[in-house]
């Protein structure tokens, strides 16, 4: 009932990062590759981090 008063997991909080550095990647792909392939390294570290945590 008071979903705003509970706290996010590790597990969530790594997700909603991967979730953006994937969109921002995506966005930057037709801007500046260097970027979106920096953006794209990241989040592949942040699912090697996800995968560690299971």
């Amino acid at each position: 009932m008071f979903g705003i008063f509970k706290k996010k997991t590790e597990k969530e909080k790594l997700q909603a990062q991967y979730e953006k550095l994937l969109k921002e990647a995506h966005t930057l792909s037709t801007i500046n590759r260097k970027l979106s392939d920096q953006k794209t390294f990241e989040a592949e570290e942040v699912m090697k981090k996800l995968e560690h945590l299971k």
